[in-house]
């Protein structure tokens, strides 16, 4: 069974004031809880329910681990449907991060929505970029709509909080990387001359890159509609917009 204090715990786990109090937070379903310990995230307790097999990527990890009922799971589970096993995790050291980027890094500001930023995590992981750097306005990558979404990558991608405004200032005084972001007045990306090695910004739901980050971007990117002046949705879905640039850069290799 899950005790009253594991109990208590998951549930302080879901508020980003109680992760980053206790430093852990939550992931549930085989396969992510599986792929996060594989990612050689740490483990610290497991609870399965009863009658389910728990692969071997999470019975042979080094944590606490117990059963319990289905409706145990329900209750500690933020999932409507959830699943079989659900597992606190050390959240990881990402202070590195914040050391001079050495490859192509994303920094995301104001990014809101849960499922945007998942998103956006495991759109880094596909396209081998292995930091994010975030204003401290965006949505808590260890939230845990955003693990969810993530679908594991979490375990590769360094993601850490931070002013922006302080990281590029420290970025053209120091590291002089170049910055991109995306505006409507921008070059089209796909003319654009795209480094290997860049800081990218992408920018809040509604309202794009702030003033006070703008400011340090040395390259403004246009990702065109088609065909060109044509009536058209006002603006892209910020994690689609993120996958097309990311894809871009990419390409250039």
């Amino acid at each position: 069974m899950i005790s009253i204090n594991k109990k208590k715990l998951i549930n302080r786990l879901q508020t980003k004031k109680g992760r980053n109090a206790e430093g852990k937070f939550v992931g549930e379903g085989f396969k992510l809880v599986g792929d996060l310990i594989s990612g050689g995230l740490k483990a610290c307790y497991v609870a399965c329910v009863e009658g389910r097999t728990m692969p071997q990527s999470i019975a042979g990890c080094n944590a606490e681990k117990t059963l319990c009922t289905a409706a145990e799971m329900k209750d500690v589970s933020s999932l409507k449907t959830p699943s079989g096993v659900i597992a606190i995790f050390e959240k990881p050291q990402t202070n590195a991060a914040l050391e001079q980027p050495d490859a192509l890094t994303l920094l995301l500001d104001e990014v809101q929505d849960p499922g945007n930023m998942g998103t956006i995590i495991r759109l880094a992981d596909w396209f081998g970029i292995r930091r994010i750097i975030c204003s401290h306005t965006c949505a808590d990558p260890y939230n845990p709509k955003v693990v969810q979404a993530t679908m594991g990558a979490l375990a590769r991608v360094s993601v850490v909080e931070t002013d922006l405004a302080q990281y590029l200032e420290r970025n053209a005084r120091q590291w002089h990387l170049p910055v991109f972001g995306t505006f409507l007045e921008g070059h089209n990306i796909y003319n654009a001359t795209l480094p290997e090695k860049a800081l990218v910004i992408m920018g809040n739901e509604g309202n794009g890159i702030s003033d006070g980050v703008s400011q340090y971007v040395t390259d403004k990117l246009l990702i065109p509609n088609y065909p060109a002046g044509a009536p058209t949705s006002e603006s892209l879905n910020v994690a689609t917009a993120t996958a097309i640039v990311c894809s871009e850069f990419r390409r250039r290799l």
